[in-house]
């Protein structure tokens, strides 16, 4: 029988590191508290909560209780199923029940993650903000209008200029 170190058990990657999921859990809190405009400090006071603390959640740097995710869930208004949304299967395999692998793998694992949560547009400052922009939109229907032509804008080819 694999002995599994403390470190591990309690969440860690075997380096020491956040488990890639609760970075993608805090993430997800980050996104959805910047969507409704509300600071750190004000959901740490929603929560009983310090402003670090929040900050930790964010970062992955602290693991998320259920109860806690869950009143956090209520603060924010979604489901808590929110929180796992758009998991890639590279970080759900990150789970702390795979962390038999050998290390080498496991490293370069996270090394991938990084780089593909580098690139996710969903922790882009500019997606918050046209996201936030979108639906201060009064007219509705001229907001579903922008919808449907930023859709079709983006399954259109352009030709640049020196073609």
């Amino acid at each position: 029988m694999t002995k599994v170190s403390r470190r591990v058990s309690r969440g860690r990657t075997p380096t020491g590191q956040p488990n890639p999921i609760d970075v993608h859990v805090g993430g997800r809190v980050k996104l959805r508290r910047m969507l409704l405009n509300i600071s750190q400090e004000k959901l740490g006071k929603l929560l009983g909560l310090t402003f670090q603390q929040v900050q930790k959640y964010e970062k992955g740097m602290n693991r998320i209780s259920a109860s806690r995710l869950y009143d956090i869930s209520k603060v924010l208004d979604v489901n808590v199923s929110f929180f796992f949304e758009d998991m890639d299967k590279s970080t759900s395999n990150q789970s702390p029940r795979n962390f038999i692998l050998p290390e080498d793998e496991i490293v370069e694992a996270l090394s991938e993650d990084r780089d593909e949560f580098k690139n996710d547009p969903m922790s882009k400052k500019e997606t918050i903000e046209l996201v936030r922009a979108y639906y201060k939109i009064p007219n509705r229907n001229t907001a579903k209008h922008l919808h449907d032509l930023i859709i079709s804008l983006s399954k259109t080819s352009y030709k640049t200029d020196g073609e």
